[in-house]
Parts: structure tokens; sequence; C-alpha cells
């Protein structure tokens, strides 16, 4: 097969995979169909045969794309890592506009989108360590931990002092059940800001769960022990008597912006006699919504923690920079 046959049936894997698990409407999925048709048509190449199969790497053709696209890093006559070129002012003014349209998609939970936002503007500008952590969170968003970790690994390359790529690392680490290595990035975000109550937080939530399951099914590396049951009840005796839990709470409600919310949403509760259902929905929604303003990394935390005692429940950082 020759390499544009061999390029032709990649591209057409990657359409087939965008349509079984890609987040398309009933008429882009149908679009993509005859996309596939005609390039099968005009090339013959069929994607399901023998032939195209061998021409699939370990790697899928958007992982390439990024790795050619990405500017990411240069390496030197001696092999070793270097950072991309200085961007220019006027490009800098650019991916500085992309990385806020990527922060207001990330708000309208359209991350797919976002991502390719915080791609372009890496594009202009790959020195920008908080590019690489947003998209990172946007790939969390997408459950696509790995992603997300290597995002922050460039983070912290370009910046080694950047705490919050840290934090989106540790998390990162712990949805993917690896907790020793999400306590060794915590440990290195409280070295660095010491006094930031999440990373605390979070550092001790991961040291817990180490010494629970102190071995992990790859030799340790992930803190959860092999064959180990989650247990699928959630228990709320056990939430309300968990310490951490309790902090956290405590936390979140000596917010001042917090009691302000509540003080507001208990007096309009009482000058409405209540309020009905909807005034109660709509007071959940304003104080969930604080919640996240005021410290997200605790809230994440907090989704963790009932995590633990719901496996449905996914750990999913966002964007806030």
């Amino acid at each position: 097969m020759s390499e544009v046959k061999r390029l032709v049936a990649a591209i057409i894997q990657f359409l087939g995979d965008q349509l079984h698990n890609g987040d398309l409407t009933s008429d882009a999925k149908e679009s993509l169909e005859v996309a596939i048709q005609c390039l099968e048509t005009a090339y013959a190449v069929r994607h399901d045969s023998p032939t195209s199969a061998s021409v699939t790497t370990n790697r899928s053709l958007l992982d390439i794309f990024r790795d050619a696209t990405q500017q990411q890093w240069s390496l030197g006559d001696d092999g070793s890592s270097s950072l991309p070129p200085k961007a220019c002012e006027q490009d800098k003014e650019k991916a500085e506009k992309l990385k806020n349209e990527g922060n207001n998609l990330m708000k309208l939970e359209k991350y797919t989108d976002a991502i390719e936002c915080y791609t372009k503007a890496i594009m202009l500008d790959g020195n920008n360590a908080v590019y690489y952590c947003n998209r990172a969170a946007a790939h969390s968003k997408l459950n696509d931990h790995h992603a997300a970790i290597q995002d922050c690994e460039k983070a912290i390359h370009i910046d080694s002092t950047y705490s919050k790529a840290y934090g989106r690392m540790g998390l990162a680490f712990a949805s993917l059940d690896q907790h020793a290595r999400a306590r060794d990035c915590y440990k290195k975000a409280v070295d660095i800001d010491p006094h930031n109550e999440s990373y605390i937080t979070n550092l001790r939530v991961a040291e817990e769960r180490v010494r629970e399951n102190p071995i992990g099914p790859a030799g340790g590396q992930t803190g959860e022990a092999s064959g180990s049951v989650p247990n699928t009840s959630l228990n709320f005796s056990t939430l309300l008597t968990n310490p951490t839990l309790m902090n956290m709470a405590t936390q979140l409600m000596q917010d001042s912006n917090m009691q302000n919310l509540m003080s507001n949403l208990m007096q309009g509760s009482l000058s409405q006699g209540g309020g009905g259902m909807e005034a109660l929905l709509q007071a959940g929604q304003q104080l969930a919504a604080q919640m996240q303003a005021s410290n997200p990394e605790l809230v994440e935390q907090l989704r963790r923690q009932m995590g633990n005692q719901n496996p449905q429940s996914q750990d999913k950082p966002g964007a806030d920079q």
C-alpha cells in the first residue's frame, strides 16, 4: 500500500472513531458516513480490510497531528529539550484572546472546542504555561487524563514553580487511581504554595488512599489494591464523619462570598414563605455556582470523596485562568 493510501486509511479510521465516539449531531454523523464512503471509493481503500488494518499504530492520527502542529519541544544537538521560540507581541495578544475564548467554552461545557482554542493559543505562544494547564483541565473534563498529565508536564517544563500544574496533574493521577503519584504531585504543589488549603486537603486525601491500599496493581505505583472491590453504596453517615470532608465544608463556609450568599438565600426564602420547589432549585444552583467559583479545587475534591462512596462519580477539574 502506498504512503498516500496509508494516510487515507488512517484518516478513514479517525473519521470512523469520531463517528462512534464523537459528540456529533445526527446530521454530522451522516455527513461523516458520506465522507468515509467517498474516500473509500476515490482511493480504493476499505477501512475494514486487513490491508487497512496494517497501517494502524498504537497512536491515533489526532495524537500524531498534535505532535506535529503544537510547537511542543524542539531537541538541541545534545538531545536536551528546549522551549519553543518566543512569540511576538501580536501573537501573544491573539493567543490570549484564544485562551479567554477557551475559558468561556469551558463554562459552556464545550470541552472539545475549548481544547481547539487552547491548542491554537499554544501554536501562537508555546511558552505560556497557563495554556497547557488549561488544556489539561479540558482533557480531564473529557476523561483523557493521560493527555492532561502530558500537558501539565509541559506547563511545569516552562514554569517549574507553577503550583496549579502540579495540582491538576495530581487530580489526573488520582482519577487514574494512581494515588502515590497524585500524592507526590500534591506534595510539590504544597511546597510551592504552602498556604493553599485545596492542595493541603488533596494531599491529605491522597496520603489516606495510599495508606489504605499501599500495594497497587502495577507494583505499588498506583496506591490501589489489586482486585479490590469498591463500595457501591452511598453511606452518608460515613461522609458526615469524614474529617477531610468536614474540613472542606468548613473552608467553604468560611468564605465571605459564601456566607453572603447563604444569608441572602435564607432571607429570600423567609420573605417568600419558602418559595416552593422552583425557588429551592434556583437557590441550589446559586449555591453550587458560588461553591465552584470560591474554590473549584475543593469542590473537585468533594466530588472525589463522593466518588469513593459512589464509583459513578468522576473527577473533573475545570479551567479557571
